[in-house]
């Protein structure tokens, strides 16, 4: 019962499911709270003084059609820091837990080499006087 609860907890998809999980969750608020404290007034810096921000106006005297740059740099640092935390934090350690807790044998074999054990096992299996497949 717990091999197979082990089995569980090593295969990729449950591997994956999770940091999508926390991905979607716990890092999101501490790395949105990061850059909302610390990036985005860096950013700002760069804007001019009557802009909210990093970014051009397209037409001088509308003030909706200022296009923020802002934004977008933040979100694409949110990603990049949200995916090296997820990778050095939960993915690397999930991989040697599954290295190490894995048979490299089984992961060594190729295709015909498995196909070759069926193989000599049905064959003995045959030869035996069982001749259920």
């Amino acid at each position: 019962m717990l091999k197979g609860f082990k089995d569980f907890l090593l295969r990729g998809n449950v591997v994956d499911l999770a940091v999508a999980v926390v991905m979607g969750t716990a890092f999101v608020a501490i790395v949105t709270a990061f850059s909302d404290g610390i990036i985005t007034p860096l950013l700002a810096v760069f804007g001019k003084h009557d802009a909210h921000g990093l970014g051009f106006q397209l037409v001088a005297d509308k003030p909706a059609t200022f296009v923020a740059v802002g934004p977008i740099i933040t979100a694409a640092l949110n990603f990049v820091i949200i995916a090296a935390l997820l990778y050095f934090l939960i993915v690397i350690p999930a991989n040697k837990a599954k290295a190490r807790f894995t048979n490299p044998e089984d992961a060594a074999l190729s295709d015909n080499e498995l196909l070759h054990q069926i193989r000599d096992l049905l064959a003995e299996r045959s030869a035996g006087g069982k001749h259920e497949i």
